[in-house]
């Protein structure tokens, strides 16, 4: 039978949060033993894995089991649980890449589930289960973070010492909250090249380090152009790498978290049209980074144009997901009949 994931897990907003252990010196080095004898057993898992091409966790269990469990003196039965299903997830995305097989480094981060640890939320402290017995830790952090230790279930964890300091990692659930209707509309952000983003009331991206309006930051445009020929160096592209993607991914992630509706809008003509008479021409853009419309005399910075009609889309946008029958996800893709008709300004 199929295990389902609990309703809090299926609606909820994934989350970690860090606390900070501190264990007495026979502790620490109980928790060392514990990292290097889980990596040195995630790496015996993978050479069977590699040396017999399976890969899929099941499979990868029926065969390594044993194995792993007569290799490496002292490990528990659920920690070589755990290294299969890490061997497994190491091999899911990269396994056409790779050209041998996956070795996991001795001091690696390690990960702990329900059975290889609990917790005494009262207390604060943890139980983890190392080579020599269970230790128990006490453990600190943030208010925010100690709070959602507190309140909600526990999911993983990664162990992991970085720098002499030993770390928990710990995935959580986070309640949902109902996104709130956008009365006020929308803000719009438009990803370049020139800037980071721009949002429609005319700020730069991203926030301190970047501070100011639109205009004169010629040292970000330098930086990006730097950066654009490291990634050339590496085959990428200047519109589609990755950092764009995270930047949609992270603002999903604190929207929801914050109640705030988040709209995804097709780009598509938004640094050539007008957002005072709808104006549409290239002619508008007469050069990178400047908009003047030929129809209204409207002047100002494309980026930040772009974001004035990308608001407005999100506007128009969330009235029709919210409409019955509406699927709630807007097509970046658009056909031939999608282009705008040539602009009627006499230009």
């Amino acid at each position: 039978m199929a295990l389902r994931r609990s309703a809090a897990k299926r609606h909820g907003l994934p989350t970690v949060v860090q606390l900070r252990l501190t264990p007495a010196p026979a502790q620490a080095d109980a928790l060392a033993a514990a990292v290097l004898l889980c990596n040195q057993a995630a790496t015996v898992v993978s050479r069977l894995a590699w040396q017999h091409r399976v890969f899929a966790v099941v499979e990868l269990h029926r065969l390594a089991y044993y194995p792993v469990r007569a290799q490496v003196a002292g490990l528990g039965a659920q920690a070589a649980v755990r290294a299969i299903a890490r061997v497994a997830a190491a091999y899911a995305n990269r396994r056409a890449s790779k050209k041998r097989a996956h070795i996991f480094r001795p001091h690696g981060a390690v990960p702990y589930d329900a059975r290889l640890m609990s917790f005494n939320r009262d207390a604060r402290m943890v139980s983890l289960w190392t080579p020599t017995g269970r230790v128990t830790v006490a453990y600190t952090g943030r208010p925010e973070d100690l709070k959602a230790i507190d309140a909600l279930p526990v999911g993983e964890a990664d162990l992991i010492c970085r720098r002499g300091v030993w770390l928990l990692q710990v995935a959580l659930t986070l309640p949902k909250p109902t996104v709130r209707e956008p009365v006020g509309g929308f803000v719009g952000v438009d990803q370049g090249v020139a800037n980071l983003a721009v949002t429609g009331d005319g700020v730069v991206l991203p926030g301190p380090a970047l501070p100011g309006p639109v205009g004169g930051n010629g040292h970000v445009r330098t930086l990006r152009q730097r950066r654009h020929r490291q990634r050339r160096r590496f085959q990428r592209r200047t519109l589609h790498n990755w950092a764009f993607a995270q930047q949609i991914t992270f603002t999903r992630y604190k929207a929801a978290r914050a109640g705030v509706a988040f709209l995804l809008v097709d780009p598509a003509y938004t640094s050539q049209a007008c957002p005072d008479c709808g104006c549409v021409a290239r002619a508008n853009r007469p050069a990178r980074g400047r908009f003047v419309c030929t129809r209204c005399g409207l002047a100002g910075h494309a980026d930040y144009i772009a974001a004035r009609n990308i608001a407005a889309r999100g506007v128009a946008g969330w009235a029709v997901i919210n409409q019955p029958h509406a699927t709630g996800l807007l097509s970046p893709r658009r056909d031939r009949e999608s282009k705008p008709p040539a602009s009627t300004s006499g230009s």
